[in-house]
Order: C-alpha cells, then structure tokens, then sequence
C-alpha cells in the first residue's frame, strides 16, 4: 500500500490525506526515509518526466520597444519547466526546505497544501477556525479569552500564497516567506503578526485593536490600509511602502525611532545603521508581485538575480562582471514567463552566455 502511495505521489495524482499520511510515515523511521529516496531515484530515472521535458520550448512574443539599452522588453512566453518539472519533499536531510506550503498549527501539527478540494480546520476543543483551500486559507471568529494560538504558515520559493485573518486582514505572502499570526486575534490588545520574508496586506480597520507586523527588529502599526512589507533575512534592510492609509515603522528596541509614512512613500530601515530613511516611490513596482509581476526600475542585477531565484526556484551564480554593474527597467509576467526567456532578454543589453544544470544556472562572459 505505501508502494502505490509513493508512486501516486511521485506523479502527483496523491490525495491531501494520502500526501500527509506519507510524510507522516517518512518522518517515522530513517528506514522508511531510505524506502522513499529509493523509490524516488528509481522514478527520475525510469523517465516518467519525459512528457513534462518534451513541452519545454518557449514560444517567444516581444512588444519592441525604441531603446533596448538598460530596458527588460515584456514578453509572453509558455512556462518552460526546469529539470524533471516535478515538485517534491526533499528528505534526505532535515536541513533541506520543503518544496511544500506548509502550515504548522500551534499545537505542532502539520497542514500540506495540494491541489484538492477545500478542508476544514478545527482548534483543539473540536471548533471550526477557518476553510483550507489549495492557495488561500480563510479564518473566521475571535478567540474568546487572552489565550492566543499561533499558527505558522511557510511559502517555499517558487510558489505563493494568500490568506484571510480572523479579522478579515487579506494578506498575500511572496515565495520564500514566513508569517506567523493567531489563529483568532482575541477581544483585547493589538493585533500582532511577524514576518520573514515579503508581505502584502490589506488590513481590516480596528480602531481599538491596532495591526502590527513584527519584522526583523522593526514594528509597522497600522489601523487600516493597503501596503507591502519585504523583510527577507539576507537582506540588511527591511522595506515598507504605504499604498493606502497610513502606517508608522518604528525601531522595536528603540519605539522613539520611528517614521510616519503617507501614501506613495517607502520607509527603510538599514539593520547595521539603526536608522530608517524615507522616500517618495511609485508603490505599483513593490506590489506587482501579487499579480503575478516582476517590475523593475533602474534595478541592479544582483538584486533582480535574487528575486528570480525566490520566484523560479532556482539558484544562480553569475561571473560575469559587466552584469553585475548593469540596471535594467522593465516588467515581466512570471505565469507566462520562463527564466531562460528572462536571461535571454537581458543578453540583447548586455551579452553574457548561461548554462543550467538541474535548477543552477551560472553566467559567464561571452566567448
């Protein structure tokens, strides 16, 4: 029986219950982990993927534009798969990410996402906290007492994802995040999250209960209103753009250090200077993201390398030196787009060669 459950995972046809009651049986002996490894290599070599790797070849479509130098043409291309075009747990080591969207429940349970019908999940007393669905979880209630459960949901690279807190907050979560939040915010003090990672939220107006994301030594209050957070932990800085409403970034150490940002402006706090700077920024290039957009504005390589890797999955390693003292501008659907058209785009400014193997991708200088 577990035999047919691998395969049936292997081919992504598994059942949610089937796809947890699998990892449940991996994690519960090192024997077991050798079964599955096993049967994974025996599948990538068996060349089932061979129907997936035959659809790899791109249909390009570009919109020309009067100067290519230091612009990223758009384009429309068929998604081209890279490597075996599957997606799977990776448990050789438990040091590895999960390829998975995982939800941690407070009392240590695990949720994995599929592409199956909605489910339900219940607290520990039995009750109805919120609907389960492939890309979006929606919570609902308040808790009843100061007692509050916190849950942790993990977006792997790749992938993204969308939730509705208990207070009706809609916040949309980039590939490569974390967000930890109450299962149901109670009937007393704020309304604390935090974040690692890359956030969009859409707050539900409280007056007597503030939002606050907690995001690498930084607090962002809000009461309501629409912006986007990046605080990825690679990264020295952490970034709020105000789209609608109003919302102060303050140091979390120092609460007197602070800012109060208007629409259309960016609050960055810089971790190694304890200071937090303010411009003037269109805020549709830092949302773009939740539309499935990549949009760049005199943009350095090595940063729009970064946000590749996090939106493909993928790893790059790039030599060539002229790339990476080049800006591009530009904007690129990511559901239409493949990662070798986007480096393929970016050679016609500043001409590079690249080769993949498996999901790394290393540029070189041109021969």
């Amino acid at each position: 029986m577990t035999s047919e459950i691998i395969q049936k995972y292997l081919s992504n046809e598994a059942s949610e219950q089937e796809v947890q009651a699998l990892f449940e049986w991996i994690e519960a002996t090192s024997e077991n982990k050798k079964q599955f490894i096993t049967a994974k290599k025996a599948w990538v070599l068996s060349g089932l993927s061979e129907d997936i790797l035959s659809d790899s070849v791109p249909l390009i479509q570009l919109k020309p534009k009067n100067k290519l130098r230091q612009y990223l043409s758009y384009a429309a291309v068929f998604l081209v798969l890279i490597g075996l075009g599957k997606t799977f747990l990776l448990v050789t080591d438990k040091s590895k990410t999960s390829k998975e969207i995982v939800l941690e429940l407070g009392d240590g349970r695990l949720e994995y996402f599929s592409e199956k019908n909605q489910t339900a999940l219940v607290n520990d007393k039995g009750d109805l906290v919120a609907k389960k669905f492939p890309d979006e979880i929606i919570y609902f209630g308040k808790a009843t007492d100061d007692k509050l459960v916190y849950n942790t949901l993990k977006i792997p690279y790749g992938k993204r994802f969308r939730l509705k807190l208990s207070d009706g907050t809609v916040v949309s979560l980039n590939a490569g995040s974390t967000l930890r939040y109450p299962e149901q915010f109670g009937i007393h003090g704020n309304r604390n999250v935090y974040l690692t990672g890359e956030a969009f939220f859409e707050v539900a107006k409280d007056k007597e209960h503030p939002f606050i994301v907690n995001a690498n030594e930084v607090d962002i209050k809000v009461l309501g209103t629409k912006f986007n957070v990046s605080a990825y932990p690679e990264n020295p800085t952490v970034n709020s753009t105000l789209v609608e409403g109003s919302i102060q970034m303050s140091e979390t150490a120092n609460p007197s250090n602070a800012i109060l940002l208007e629409p259309n402006q960016m609050a960055t706090w810089q971790q190694n200077a304890k200071k937090i700077t303010l411009k003037n920024v269109d805020p549709s290039l830092y949302s773009a993201w939740t539309k499935g957009e990549l949009a760049f504005k005199d943009t350095p390589f090595s940063t729009i390398a970064k946000i590749i890797q996090r939106t493909y999955d993928v790893e790059i390693i790039n030599q060539n030196s002229d790339l990476a003292r080049q800006n591009f501008t530009g904007t690129i659907n990511t559901s239409e787009s493949s990662v070798e058209n986007i480096l393929d785009l970016l050679k016609r400014d500043t001409p590079f060669n690249y080769s993949i193997e498996q999901k790394t991708i290393t540029i070189t200088n041109p021969r």
